[in-house]
């Protein structure tokens, strides 16, 4: 059976620290791909404020996610903290590409959790329909 395999950029741009609270944890004693889906949102909405907009107001419009994609690594606990890189992938005309590393640290060493992407739409959320991501946006995201 064929697994996903996410190909992360080499540079990220952003990255936040989570702390993994008790409901992120399943009935295998871990986080779970439900909470760790979460923890990705939450890396995006901090790299979307650190950019001055949020889900809802993206130069105009808001996000919506049309896929996602998780390649689990390693496992997290309760009372770990998890830090989430996140950079920019390839912007289309009406969509972005977000990758995020999750590591955590275990004494000196450094262990990466997972990777994840995420594509997200621009949407006219009032019209209820895809838009076109801003230039303003892709300039401001990606620094060109």
């Amino acid at each position: 059976m064929a697994r996903i395999r996410i190909d992360c950029p080499d540079n990220f741009s952003f990255s936040c620290q989570i702390p993994i609270r008790i409901n992120d944890i399943n009935y295998g004693g871990h986080v779970g791909n439900d909470s760790l889906l979460s923890l990705v949102h939450e890396a995006r909405m901090q790299f979307l404020l650190h950019h001055g907009y949020t889900e809802m107001s993206v130069g105009g419009y808001g996000l919506i996610m049309a896929d996602a994609g998780i390649e689990f690594k390693a496992e997290l606990f309760y009372g770990e903290i998890v830090n989430v890189s996140v950079a920019i992938g390839e912007i289309s005309r009406i969509g972005i590409d977000i990758y995020y590393k999750l590591e955590k640290q275990s004494g000196e060493k450094t262990i990466t959790v997972a990777l994840a992407k995420t594509g997200m739409i621009c949407y006219n959320y009032p019209e209820k329909k895809i838009a076109a991501v801003p230039a303003a946006v892709k300039q401001k995201l990606t620094g060109s």
